[in-house]
């Protein structure tokens, strides 16, 4: 409050005069409020797709040259393995960062009472952390029955599982619209898919077509529950810093690669130890990238929002196709040209104002002071786990308040 006559928002901060108290009045304070945040933070977001983009569309790329005569020389699992303990490397230095620049006051995010009981609060990561290693460990697996740019497309119907997931997990509401875009995207991808397969091959003493849809099932399926699990997680308690989750979250991908390690090492002998067996200088910028990857997913799950990252990641695809084609030889067909052109359809049709779920009307008249502080304190503190689908009871939304990050 300030002065006899102002009031002011406790959500935006802004101040209006307090003989126009109403609803509409309060409402379009704080829509001016998030038009300025969105401004200042959309070029932001487009750096966060397009550095999205770049670390998705090289990781097929990379694992494809890291192959010698068709297969791996190096164990997959060992590769996952350095990929998290880089990443726990990161956050513990964005920590200590953040340590000495902690206002006074604060408690320090390296304190052992702190660590223990975001511990205990995050400890939900476990579970995604240990399917994001069972995932981590397919995407080498379909790169024996797929090449790089086939592999991108058929990680893109994670997009369709993510978004059943996150109406049966979250209850998020998606428009008819944006099913029919989310069709558009299978056929996107069967078209691309058509006569892709070696046929006479086999593979682990099943026909290819048959092992390879198998693990086409299982790398969609488990990575999808894994990033809408993630999300949950990170988004259930954001007060916590992001830098601190992704140890926890790191810290256990690397436990759970590691034991696969020593399960491996049971099987094939001592001689699996050695985790830098077979690495070569791409098995190298294949960690590098992976981890890079991982760090930026993380801030998609939490600020974002899961469906968006996949969506992002899909822009990839028409890079691994044109990469590859040029550094491998791989023929851009026409089942591929078609199919990514769909794809960029259904995800311009999914994103697009028109596709959104319209709110239902509400009578602004009924509204309390009361109310408008709860859904406010709601909508700041990101409780609503379905990150841009909630319904502000107490300020309508705007256009800028639901435009997505990726641009259209």
């Amino acid at each position: 409050m300030e002065g006899a006559d102002m009031i002011e928002c406790s959500v935006c901060h802004s101040k209006i005069s307090a003989n126009n108290n109403n609803s509409k009045a309060v409402a379009r304070a704080y829509d001016r409020h998030r038009s300025d945040v969105s401004s200042k933070t959309r070029f932001l977001n487009v750096l966060l797709v397009v550095g999205d983009c770049i670390l998705v569309g090289l990781q097929p790329i990379l694992v494809y040259m890291s192959k010698e005569d068709g297969k791996f020389e190096f164990s997959p699992i060992s590769v996952n393995f350095l990929t998290e303990t880089a990443k726990v490397f990161f956050a513990i230095f964005m920590l200590l960062i953040q340590a000495r620049r902690k206002k006074v006051g604060e408690k320090s995010l390296l304190s052992l009472s702190t660590f223990v009981q975001a511990a205990r609060n995050n400890v939900l990561l476990a579970v995604p952390a240990f399917l994001y290693a069972v995932s981590n460990y397919l995407k080498f697996i379909m790169q024996l029955y797929f090449n790089p740019a086939t592999v991108k497309m058929l990680g893109n119907l994670k997009v369709l599982v993510i978004a059943v997931l996150l109406k049966m997990i979250m209850k998020r509401r998606f428009s008819i619209i944006q099913w029919e875009a989310l069709a558009l995207l299978l056929i996107g991808i069967s078209v691309n898919q058509l006569r892709t397969l070696p046929e006479g091959s086999s593979a682990m003493g099943l026909p290819v077509a048959t092992g390879a849809y198998l693990y086409t099932l299982i790398f969609v399926s488990v990575p999808s529950f894994a990033s809408v699990y993630n999300e949950y997680a990170l988004k259930s308690q954001f007060e916590t810093s992001i830098y601190l989750q992704n140890l926890f979250l790191y810290g256990y991908g690397a436990i759970f690669n590691f034991l696969a390690i020593l399960v491996t090492a049971i099987f094939k002998g001592p001689s699996s130890l050695d985790i830098l067996h077979g690495h070569s200088r791409a098995t190298m910028l294949l960690i590098c990238n992976n981890a890079a990857q991982g760090i930026l997913s993380s801030f998609f799950f939490k600020y974002a929002d899961t469906i968006l990252k996949k969506y992002s990641s899909t822009v990839a695809t028409i890079f691994t196709g044109i990469a590859s084609a040029v550094l491998f030889g791989h023929a851009l067909t026409m089942n591929f040209i078609l199919g990514i052109s769909i794809v960029f359809i259904s995800m311009h049709q999914f994103f697009s104002p028109l596709s959104k779920v319209k709110d239902e009307p509400r009578d602004d008249s009924l509204e309390t002071v009361g109310s408008q502080n709860s859904q406010r304190s709601k909508d700041s503190s990101f409780i609503n786990m379905t990150a841009g689908a909630n319904d502000d009871a107490s300020h309508h939304v705007g256009h800028d308040e639901k435009a997505p990050l990726l641009p259209i």
